[in-house]
Order: C-alpha cells, then sequence, then structure tokens
C-alpha cells in the first residue's frame, strides 16, 4: 500500500500559491485495510476515507468507465491493482494530474508542471468529454489563476465547445451549477468564469436569457466588485444587473440561488441604472424596496454595486442620506405627540415624504 499526495496541493505546492486542503490517494490498497487502520469511510460510489487523526481525505485509487448520459453515470473500479498513473488519468487537467509521493518525489506521467510553466490549462486526455461539469470547472479555474496569466488551451477550449453543443450540460443539476458559480464568485477574477464560459457556448446553452446580459463591461465590473472585496451576493447582483427584474427572478429561480442572493439580485436589476427618481415619492418607494429601516446594510450593498456599475451617479450620496435621516424618523416619537393606530401611519409617511423634498430641493 502506498499513499500519495494529489491534485490541488501538488499543483499550488508547485506555482506557490496558497492552499487550504490536502488530498490523498491510496494505491495497492482494499477499502478493508484501511478500516483496519482506523479510517472513517465516507464515500459510497467510491471508497473514500477520513484519517483517523488528520481528517483529511484519502480515496482509493480508482478508474472510471462512461456509463450513462451526465455528470454521474461512471462505473468505477477501485481494485488494489489500480495504478498511480491510471487514476491520474481520470483527472479533469494536467496540472490537477500530479502527484507527490512520501518522499516528496513529483510524479507527473502527463505533463502538468510544463502547462503550469506554460500557464496553460489542458485537458489530460479524451475522457474530459465525458464529463460536462468539467467545462464549470476549468472556467473556475481559469477565474482563480487569471491574474496569473493561465488561459484555456485552445484544444480543450474546442473540445468544451464541442460538449457544450451535444447536451450533456443540460443533465447538470442546477443546484450543482450554482454550487460551481458561488465557487467562482469568490475567486480573484470571477469575470473571466463567465468569458470562458461564453466563449465556449455553454453559457448560452445553460441559459440563452443571460447571454446577452454580461457584456465585456459587467464581466469587468465582476472582478472590479473582487478586488473591492465585495461580498458573493454583491457579486451575484453585478451578474444580473443588467437583466429585468423578471429576467432576474427566473434566473434564481433557475439557478436555486440562495435567499440572500435572489433577494439582492432582484432589486438591483429592478433599480439599474437608477431610476429617474424625480418625486419624493420615488425616492420613499426606492428605499422601501430594500428595506432600509430595518436591514440598513443591504440598502448599503446596493449603493456600493451602483457606485461600482456608474461611479458619476451622485444620486447615490442623497440616496444615502435620506436612509439614515428617514432612519431618525420613528413611531416612538410621534405617539408621545398623540399619534396612533392609522393615523400614526399616515404621520410617519408625511414626516418622511417632508424630509425627503427637503433633501432634494437642498441638494
Amino acid at each position: 500500500m502506498k499513499t500519495y499526495l494529489v491534485g490541488g496541493a501538488v499543483r499550488d505546492k508547485l506555482l506557490n500559491y496558497p492552499y487550504h486542503e490536502r488530498d490523498w490517494v491510496v494505491v495497492g490498497a482494499r477499502p478493508q485495510d484501511l478500516l483496519d487502520l482506523g479510517y472513517q469511510q465516507v464515500g459510497k460510489d467510491f471508497p473514500v476515507f477520513l484519517h483517523p487523526k488528520t481528517k483529511e481525505e484519502y480515496a482509493l485509487a480508482r478508474t472510471e468507465r462512461k456509463s450513462g448520459s451526465g455528470y454521474h453515470g461512471f462505473v468505477c473500479d477501485f481494485s488494489p491493482d489500480i495504478t498511480l498513473e491510471e487514476d491520474l488519468s481520470r483527472r479533469d487537467l494536467t496540472i490537477n494530474a500530479i502527484a507527490q509521493d512520501e518522499d516528496k518525489t513529483i510524479i507527473d506521467p502527463y505533463h502538468g508542471r510544463n502547462d503550469l510553466n506554460a500557464k496553460v490549462l489542458r485537458h489530460v486526455s479524451p475522457a474530459f468529454i465525458e464529463d460536462p461539469l468539467r467545462i464549470l470547472r476549468v472556467a473556475r479555474f481559469a477565474a482563480r489563476y487569471a491574474h496569473l496569466g493561465f488561459t484555456v488551451a485552445a484544444e480543450t477550449m474546442e473540445l468544451m465547445s464541442k460538449m457544450s453543443r451535444n447536451g450533456e450540460l443540460e443533465t447538470i443539476a442546477h443546484e450543482r451549477i450554482w454550487i460551481e458559480l458561488s465557487k467562482a464568485l469568490g475567486e480573484r477574477n470571477p469575470g473571466s468564469f463567465f468569458k470562458v464560459l461564453i466563449d465556449c457556448d455553454a453559457l448560452v446553452a445553460l441559459f440563452p436569457d443571460w447571454l446577452p446580459a454580461l457584456p465585456p463591461e459587467i464581466l469587468s465590473a465582476i472582478d472590479d466588485a473582487a478586488a473591492q472585496a465585495l461580498s458573493l451576493d454583491q457579486r451575484f447582483a453585478i451578474c444580473c444587473s443588467n437583466l429585468s427584474s423578471e429576467g432576474s427572478k427566473r434566473l434564481c429561480q433557475s439557478l436555486r440561488a440562495s435567499n440572500s442572493a435572489s433577494w439582492l439580485a432582484e432589486r438591483c436589476a429592478a433599480n439599474t441604472p437608477l431610476p429617474a427618481l424625480q418625486k419624493a415619492e420615488e425616492w420613499l418607494t426606492l428605499l422601501e424596496q430594500f428595506d432600509y429601516a430595518r436591514r440598513p446594510e443591504q440598502l448599503n450593498n446596493f449603493i456600493e454595486i451602483a457606485k461600482l456599475l456608474n461611479p458619476s451617479e451622485t444620486r447615490l450620496i442623497l440616496l444615502a442620506d435620506a436612509a439614515e435621516k428617514l432612519r431618525g424618523i420613528t413611531a416612538a416619537a410621534l405617539m408621545s405627540q398623540g399619534y396612533k393606530g392609522a393615523e400614526l401611519g399616515k404621520a410617519l409617511r408625511a414626516k418622511r415624504l417632508q424630509k425627503i423634498a427637503t433633501l432634494i430641493a437642498a441638494s
């Protein structure tokens, strides 16, 4: 039985890039061998085990054979005679098919180090085409390493384009797409994720209504949002900012996006660019859309997004000022003046409108 460090930890060590997890592959062992050593089995489709002390994942070396459509349609062989090279051959990219043995020796049968040096994302073998989820993974790696100059190999992009046209992308559960998208939005250059999907026709295959709403300036804005450490919900809202409110709602429902991401995205889609806002009632309606009194952070999230999309929009200063001033108009203060019931609600709204009108006149 031999154990090898594989995948991301080896790749990122060679890149001198930070990493947080280590994955291992075990060659020449059966499930019972690891169970006897105190490992805890967690995999069902193929044996993956947690180390009894470090809790790191150890997987038995395996091969995969395509048995059906989609990214779940595989039969795995994890017999003890599977070699390390056979296990590495099933991986997506050459830079992820590098291993390191217990003596720190690098095993690189598919020339991943050459591609690391050349800054190229290249598929390991033609078997890449069997798993449509790999398109999203390649796009995510492009987002992670774009700042280092990495690009997708032409032959890999051609293969991904072919996969985008064969209908298998439709087999990926949208919940899984949302997981990959969320990870990509957390990378340093999330705009590159969408750029790769657009270039290989994957985005139009998955979400045809989304494609026209992601022009280069929006992709650039997504990267700017990452550079400014805006939240993942804010970055996703920027992705939806060129959609209609209804289009954003459909997309969020299709993706099974989180409630918080959907809430912000739909409101940003409805209000970017900032509407005319000539009357006090229109200003108050906008503020109420973002629940400015109870959830001030959501209005702040929107203002940061709108400012990034249109830095010359001076009305955002007035919007923030109006929200702050209106929070000072409380029901308790009016109740002390004798207002109650329906009259209290009317008085609150009248006071708020009056305050907004004053601010507009002074601006």
